[in-house]
């Protein structure tokens, strides 16, 4: 049987678990992912685990945070003076917004502390700092 290598476009179905066993995300009930392994579509690590499989097979895989999103880093938690806020938004912790970065980019943040002078803003990944778990199927391999 033929098996997935680097270049190939797979389709896969999956369930992303924390540590903890937390659910994060999944592809049950939707249709299967689809990507081209070593196009940096998904994080490296769940590439590495898909090259090498073949239709049908299942598999689990335990993904450290450097193959996955990165380590927490401090320097992206920053404070904000509140009139800085557009006056539309009433900030809370959990709020995800978007920002510009000094380049001109929009930057994903969530809103981590609150007070009156200033909000706390984490511009990390949400999913930084975490080892990951998967359960993979390898639908089909185009």
């Amino acid at each position: 049987m033929t098996q997935a290598k680097q270049g190939d476009t797979v389709k896969i179905h999956y369930t992303g678990r924390l540590q903890d066993g937390s659910v994060f995300d999944s592809s049950s009930g939707r249709e299967p992912l689809q990507f081209t392994i070593g196009s940096g579509q998904v994080i490296p690590g769940f590439e590495d685990a898909v090259a090498g499989m073949q239709r049908g097979e299942n598999k689990t895989v335990e993904i450290s945070c450097d193959k996955a999103y990165g380590e927490r880093n401090p320097s992206m938690v920053m404070q904000v003076d509140r009139k800085h806020v557009p006056p539309d938004i009433d900030p809370e912790v959990g709020q995800r917004l978007q920002m510009g970065s000094p380049s001109g980019e929009l930057v994903a943040v969530e809103i981590i502390e609150v007070n009156d002078e200033n909000i706390t803003l984490d511009a990390n990944p949400p999913l930084a700092g975490e080892d990951l778990t998967f359960d993979i199927e390898l639908v089909e391999i185009c």
